[in-house]
């Protein structure tokens, strides 16, 4: 997606725990102001491990003080398994948040990658979401927050290096038939247009073993490149990067940084 940045913030924790407390904590005070001031707050879910342990903290710590009835819950991405199969983001979110909460089930919004071909299940939830609310302008974002990691190789999202799907410019939600890395199997994710109708997007990423493709990103132009998917990630608002030292440890000292 072209345009500048509206704005960006990398902060500091010690470890992957400090930091997904951190970020448990920013969420729940967005969707508390999201409440008082539109009435419902939309959040969309990452998957894969890495923010497993942020999942558990909003259950345990925020179950009574999160206005869940007012919030809708979607995902950001899909791998083509069963419901029953642990590389399910659903099924891992489900055992980490969704099943701890009183949220209200018809405001969990998932995407269905049981469903074969997956491009069927890329047009349901395309439906879902409704025609994408690009940075025009004319819409308001469809998204509050949107949560997202990184690969080793900067994919973010189903969103891989080369892929054809980031050229997409139109559809909200895409079908990808192989992922750039394991597990191999088709995937469904939101697109770049979609993920840009979003106020907020904030990554979190922990592991020493990212921190090149951090650093990458981190150094991108305005206009990112294809080569580092996270790099073409936009938001109407700002985007916030919650790192481990780990992750941050190819990074240069950075006006704005901070280490709690």
């Amino acid at each position: 997606m072209g345009g500048a940045r509206v704005g960006r913030e990398v902060r500091v924790y010690p470890g992957l725990a400090s930091a997904s407390s951190a970020l448990a904590r920013h969420v729940a005070g967005q969707a508390r102001e999201a409440v008082r001031a539109r009435g419902a707050f939309s959040l969309v879910l990452a998957g894969g491990e890495t923010p497993r342990n942020l999942y558990r903290l909003l259950a345990r710590r925020y179950r009574r003080s999160f206005p869940w009835y007012a919030t809708d819950v979607y995902f950001g991405d899909e791998r083509c398994v069963s419901l029953r199969d642990p590389q399910s983001n659903y099924a891992m979110a489900r055992e980490a948040l969704l099943s701890r909460v009183p949220i209200p089930p018809h405001r969990v919004h998932r995407i269905r990658g049981e469903l074969r071909p997956p491009s069927v299940a890329a047009a349901i939830y395309a439906r879902l979401l409704g025609p994408a609310a690009v940075r025009t302008g004319r819409r308001p974002p469809r998204f509050d927050l949107v949560l997202l990691g990184i690969g080793r190789d900067a994919h973010t999202a189903s969103l891989f290096p080369g892929s054809p799907v980031l050229a997409e410019r139109r559809r909200p939600v895409a079908s990808v038939r192989r992922a750039g890395q394991p597990p191999y199997v088709p995937r469904i994710t939101l697109t770049l247009p979609a993920l840009a109708s979003s106020r907020e997007v904030c990554f979190l990423v922990a592991g020493a073993e990212k921190a090149a493709a951090v650093a990458a990103v981190l150094r991108s132009g305005p206009r990112g490149t294809p080569r580092l998917p996270a790099s073409r990630v936009r938001s109407t608002g700002p985007t916030v990067w919650f790192l481990d030292r780990g992750a941050a440890s190819a990074l240069p000292p950075r006006p704005g940084s901070r280490s709690p």
